[in-house]
């Protein structure tokens, strides 16, 4: 397990109790990351930290913007919120945006500020409303922020990789971000992991995913001797074997004070596997052990908070995890056999070139919410009849959450009866919590969600050019065959001009000038950006209805306070895999 970057806070952000969520530190402050954050149950804020020292980067950037009032000018409308996870009643801050939706019973706790006019109408310290905007360089230091990219070595001591890397990136709208990504080479077996994980109710359960995930799906692809040999290594004390090499922007942390709970709980996994498996058959069913994981991993979150931990900030920490979510789209690439496993509403997309150079989406996964017939199907069928009506309500799980399937989220398994013994015997940071005391409507028979991924198979072909993997805040914005088009482009060069769409406006002969233009610009400077994911994530932001990047819509984006941002979007999490062709069609010619 490896220690905090210099520079990077830990998994929750220790602020003053004043602008809390109710969880508490060992020095007695508060945190903001663990909270309720989109969920209909609200804890009450004395303040808003919008101008807290702490702002992030974009905030800084826009503060003299607050500071002039041009904030009111440019969204035209002020809404109070004592409770920053709940959406408002304005138009700019549509439900379904969120994850959670509030409960009828506690919508009254979030409303438009009495005379909130006078906001908007206030004092003014500039005599003229100025515009502000980033300049490109500001723009891209916080895109840049959280890109990370590898390359596979020519030669990994194996075999030749059908992987030549990935770029990845982040781009918070919470604060703190939610989102997670992960990415790892199997050292004792053959192939690389790769996923993105969105977290809701907080970061807790996305940060536990994304740290253990990957060592549950390892261990279930070892072979019994491998397993028995990391066993023995244990028992007499000595060295073990690395699984897992990791690739982490610095950024991309463990958690040091749960490494060993964690460590125990996959130890008894592999105890299990030891003695489930006697070694007779060598082959491992690479679909069989992603479910395996998955299953497992989410099993032990709620088995560690059920049972708890003599250490107060552990027994904390694992509840927090087992109360909070997070969807998993993870994918494993073994020379030319591609496995994606997804749990939840994060996607895989294939990026396929056709014969004349264009590019079409093959998609790998599927959503688990209220769009997926077949989910609907799945969860009717698994309780009663006269449930019917209500296990799925305004398009989401017992009328509150979106996606049918996430890590964590006890409070859609465990039973009432559990629930309440767990709060009442929890700290009392739990126990003063209004979110996890709170019963979902129609909780008659469960659980209602599983953990449990959909596995695709697919066989690589030199076609096949990357695989993208993202959360739902990037296809929220963007279609994805636009998604695949961009990226294609931009790592190959190659653009494909198609005309240009105006969508039903009226455009004047100089506004068409500016468009093409702006488009052969677009191409002499495609390659501003080092990094394909960074890439997507300027086009997702920055995209305008002609589908070109606008500086001014991107400047103003970026810059949004924290407390606005995440009405306008979500936290973007993006990994782009670049196929080797070479290798993929090598594979293919010796069959």
């Amino acid at each position: 397990m490896e220690g905090l970057a210099p520079g990077r806070a830990s998994a929750c952000d220790w602020v003053p109790a004043a602008s809390g969520c109710g969880c508490a530190s060992p020095s007695g402050r508060m945190c903001v990351c663990p909270g309720p954050r989109r969920i209909g149950i609200p804890v009450r804020s004395s303040s808003l930290p919008l101008f807290s020292d702490a702002m992030p980067a974009p905030t800084q950037l826009f503060f003299p913007l607050i500071r002039n009032c041009e904030l009111s000018r440019i969204y035209g409308t002020a809404c109070y919120c004592h409770h920053k996870h709940l959406c408002c009643s304005s138009s700019y801050f549509p439900q379904s945006r969120l994850r959670y939706t509030p409960h009828p019973a506690y919508a009254t706790f979030c409303r438009p500020k009495e005379n909130w006019w006078q906001y908007t109408q206030g004092r003014r310290y500039a005599s003229t409303p100025q515009k502000f905007y980033l300049t490109p360089p500001q723009v891209n230091s916080i895109l840049k922020a959280n890109e990370y990219s590898f390359k596979v070595p020519e030669f990994d001591g194996k075999n030749v990789s059908s992987v030549l890397g990935f770029d990845s990136n982040q781009l918070p709208a919470n604060a703190p971000i939610e989102d997670r990504r992960s990415a790892a080479t199997c050292l004792q077996t053959r192939g690389m992991l790769l996923g993105v994980f969105d977290g809701h109710a907080g970061c807790a359960c996305s940060q536990a995913v994304s740290e253990r995930l990957f060592y549950y799906i390892a261990v279930s692809l070892l072979p019994h001797e491998t397993l028995l040999e990391i066993e023995n290594a244990v028992e007499s004390g000595r060295a073990l074997l690395p699984i897992l090499q990791w690739h982490k922007h610095p950024n991309d942390y463990f958690s040091k004070e749960a490494s060993k709970l964690y460590f125990n709980s996959l130890r008894t996994y592999w105890q299990e596997l030891i003695d489930l498996n006697t070694g007779e058959s060598a082959d491992v069913d690479v679909k069989e052990a992603l479910i395996n994981a998955f299953k497992r991993l989410d099993n032990d979150i709620s088995l560690e908070a059920q049972v708890g931990d003599p250490n107060s900030f552990l027994n904390y920490l694992v509840l927090r995890v087992a109360f909070s979510g997070a969807t998993a789209c993870v994918a494993h690439v073994d020379g030319v056999d591609l496995h994606v496993a997804n749990t939840g509403d994060s996607r895989a997309m294939l990026g396929v070139q056709e014969e004349d150079g264009s590019w079409s989406a093959v998609t790998l996964s599927n959503d688990h919410n209220a769009q997926n017939e077949s989910e609907l199907e799945r969860l009717k069928l698994e309780h009663p009849k006269n449930e019917a009506k209500s296990v799925v309500k305004q398009d989401r799980l017992l009328g509150l959450l979106m996606p049918f399937r996430a890590f964590g989220d006890v409070k859609f398994k465990w039973s009432i009866d559990l629930q309440k013994r767990v709060i009442e015997s929890g700290p009392d940071q739990l126990n003063d919590n209004e979110y996890t005391k709170f019963i979902p409507p129609n909780y008659y028979t469960p659980p209602y969600l599983t953990a449990e991924p959909e596995v695709t198979y697919h066989r690589l072909r030199p076609q096949d050019k990357f695989l993208i993997l993202a959360t739902d805040g990037l296809w929220e914005t963007m279609h994805r065959q636009d998604v695949v088009r961009i990226v294609g482009e931009y790592l190959t060069g190659m653009h494909h001009q198609q005309p240009i769409a105006v969508g039903g406006y009226k455009v004047t002969l100089g506004q068409m000038h500016g468009l093409l233009t702006e488009r052969r610009t677009k191409m002499s400077s495609v390659f501003e950006d080092q990094n394909a994911a960074t890439h997507l994530i300027r086009h997702a932001v920055g995209n305008n209805e002609f589908g070109t990047v606008d500086h001014e819509r991107l400047s103003k984006m970026l810059s949004l306070p924290e407390e606005l941002a995440r009405m306008y979007r979500d936290d973007i999490t993006i990994i782009v895999v670049q196929f080797n062709s070479h290798v993929v069609g090598a594979y293919q010619n010796q069959e």
